[in-house]
């Protein structure tokens, strides 16, 4: 038989879209010989034709989404000669192409092509209707970024049915200096990089972006320092610079202790005197200045400083809560970008101190704004409860307030819809620190599905993941099961599970899965997340009894590695045994500074995780698509403490 694919949009999403299912096809029967990508009107009678375009363009009804352009529908109907493969917008034809292939056997398990499970098979006809599940899918840049990876997980995205990519920071060196300093790794010298070169990256990251049709999500922190001229690029690093404030914008710095100053010498964590109008004047008038600059940006994420109990407190600033300046502010934006003819999407953030909702003020244009709720101190170890009527909230006191806790978030995003009636989605921290305190993933898989499925029943449209784009240590189960559940939250654990051993490992994959199971145990994620203490006055991790478990993890881990084979009819299942053994290789030298720690002996662990994580460094290039060796080391450096 011979193909054709017939293009009924002119779209580069549906370009390339074309051009993937054509790859594919031809990978998948490799003597098909050539298949032409046609525009409307040029088929060849008598082949096997795909017809891609939007939904629209066949007709088809798109009433169960409230915006097509944000929700995606992704709809097939092919038999033996082909037929439509189509979406609700653009970006849904390449998720549609994906789904179709994927019904067709085929797989994206990690980023990059080894990531890759394309069988040899005659496709089969396919019938396939669905919306996903949730609005906002997606993950947001952190960690030691390179570009090669930050290219290969912006291509792997659309491949796992996700529709959101976000660059924090107007320039995000901070996380390519991670990187490319090769901070924590003494086997590698440091490979400076440029601003310039980082703002020529980031373009290159947003060009990427928009071939796929993804929605582009853009800054967040940043803007309480740079209106005011207050280099924020650096990110969390604190300097005693006494010129670091310019003296003619001093007067609109937090004032703190009396005194109007860098917030512990960090400017990204410093906020502004939000009661004075000039100041708020002033960044309004800048975000909307960007936003002309940006006109690909999509939704642009306005955040306040990243620290908390830090707000200005001056006697007109003490007027009001930060959250009420906040939407004073926001009201201003949106003046500000419409003034300037910009329909920017702006997302606001309930985080730190303005997870605390407003109390007199509330958001005008509802149409622009969407509310992110960021949950950054919520314990990780149990997932998102569905029932809050046990939750009680204490209230805000300024720059005096507690974490709180998943409920209470929960709460206090429930009451900000009084005053901001938008839609709203979560920012979350999985792929953060909390992975690396789960090296088995498998504990951390579930609290992923059932959090998902929790936010989902309370209404929120989605999650973004701040966290590393490396997160493929031992495999890439985590991302599976969150864009799985996130496409379907009423998909079950254990068919995400199947589906995804059974194609990264192939034979023999429940055995890989009960080894995971039990390094998750032995290592136990409430005890590495601090939760699981038997003196919480020695401390968080104190648990003598603890340390046997640790220390019985090589035994485990060498009763699986002599079971691993490098041979298999598939690449991606050669790189997931060559990435368990070098886990495993991790698991070992991990334990021994746990147990330690376990015992009480904080120094000693420190030392010899040190030693250890400095000698793991000879691999980070061998691993570094899969591995992100700085964030690794910043997680577990941190319960060293």
């Amino acid at each position: 038989m011979r193909y054709q694919i017939i293009k009924t949009t002119d779209h580069q999403t549906v370009d390339f879209a074309a051009g993937e299912l054509k790859k594919y096809l031809r990978m998948m029967m490799p003597r098909c010989g050539e298949i032409a990508v046609l525009r409307e009107g040029a088929a060849e009678a008598g082949l096997v034709t795909f017809r891609l375009g939007v939904m629209a363009d066949f007709g088809l009804s798109t009433d169960e989404a409230d915006n097509v352009g944000l929700d995606d529908i992704l709809h097939i109907d092919t038999d033996a000669m082909g037929g439509i493969i189509a979406g609700s917008n653009p970006r849904s034809v390449l998720q549609a192409v994906y789904r179709y292939l994927r019904e067709n056997g085929c797989r994206w398990l990690y980023p990059g092509v080894d990531g890759e499970f394309i069988p040899v098979a005659e496709v089969k006809p396919v019938s396939f209707h669905q919306m996903a599940g949730c609005r906002y899918r997606g993950q947001c840049n952190e960690g030691a970024e390179s570009q090669q990876a930050m290219l290969e997980t912006i291509d792997f995205t659309p491949k796992l049915g996700m529709n959101v990519y976000m660059l924090e920071f107007d320039n995000p060196r901070c996380y390519y200096d991670s990187y490319y300093n090769h901070k924590y790794n003494p086997n590698r010298a440091p490979e400076p990089v440029t601003d310039d070169m980082i703002m020529q990256w980031k373009r290159q990251c947003e060009a990427e972006i928009a071939l796929r049709g993804l929605q582009f999500h853009d800054m967040g922190h940043g803007w309480t320092a740079e209106p005011f001229g207050i280099r924020s690029a650096d990110g969390w690093v604190a300097t005693d610079d006494v010129n670091a404030i310019p003296e003619d914008v001093r007067q609109y710095v937090a004032q703190l202790d009396g005194r109007r100053e860098l917030f512990r010498g960090v400017a990204l964590n410093t906020n502004f005197c939000m009661s004075n109008p000039d100041a708020r004047r002033r960044v309004a008038n800048y975000i909307a200045d960007y936003a002309d600059r940006a006109r690909n940006v999509d939704y642009l994420h306005v955040w306040l400083a990243d620290a908390s109990n830090n707000h200005c407190e001056c006697d007109a600033c003490r007027a009001k809560t930060p959250s009420d300046w906040y939407m004073m502010l926001m009201g201003e934006i949106d003046e500000a970008l419409t003034a300037a003819g910009l329909a920017t999407r702006i997302v606001f953030i309930c985080y730190t101190d303005t997870t605390w909702e407003p109390t007199t003020e509330h958001l005008r244009n509802s149409d622009r704004f969407s509310m992110l709720v960021a949950p950054i101190s919520r314990s990780y170890v149990t997932s998102v409860p569905t029932d809050l009527s046990d939750v009680e909230v204490t209230p805000f006191v300024l720059n005096k307030n507690h974490r709180p806790s998943i409920g209470e978030y929960l709460v206090h995003a429930k009451n900000w819809r009084k005053f901001a009636d938008c839609p709203t989605l979560v920012y979350e921290y999985h792929f953060w620190l909390h992975q690396a305190y789960d090296p088995g993933c498998m504990a951390l898989a579930r609290v992923i599905h059932g959090d998902i499925r929790g936010y989902h029943h309370h209404g929120h449209g989605g999650l973004i993941e701040d966290g590393s784009q490396r997160a493929f240590f031992p495999c890439g189960f985590l991302w599976y099961i969150y864009a799985g559940t996130l496409f379907d939250p009423t998909v079950e654990f254990d068919a995400l599970v199947e589906d995804y051993f059974s194609h990264a490992v192939g034979e023999g994959w429940r055995e890989v899965v009960a080894y995971l199971e039990r390094l998750s145990a032995a290592f136990d994620f409430a005890w590495m997340e601090g939760e699981r203490s038997a003196d919480p006055e020695r401390g968080k991790r104190y648990a003598p009894a603890h340390a046997a478990d640790l220390r019985g993890i090589p035994a485990i881990v060498d009763g699986f590695a002599e079971k691993l084979s490098l041979s298999h009819p598939y690449r991606v299942q050669t790189v997931t045994a060559k990435l368990l053994l070098r886990h495993g290789e991790y698991c070992k030298g991990i334990c021994e500074p746990l147990a330690l720690l376990a015992e009480g002996k904080t120094a000693e662990a420190l030392e010899a995780y040190t030693a250890f994580s400095n000698a793991f460094g000879r691999y980070e290039y061998e691993l570094e698509r899969y591995h992100d060796h700085f964030m690794a080391a910043t997680a577990l450096k941190r319960i060293f403490k």
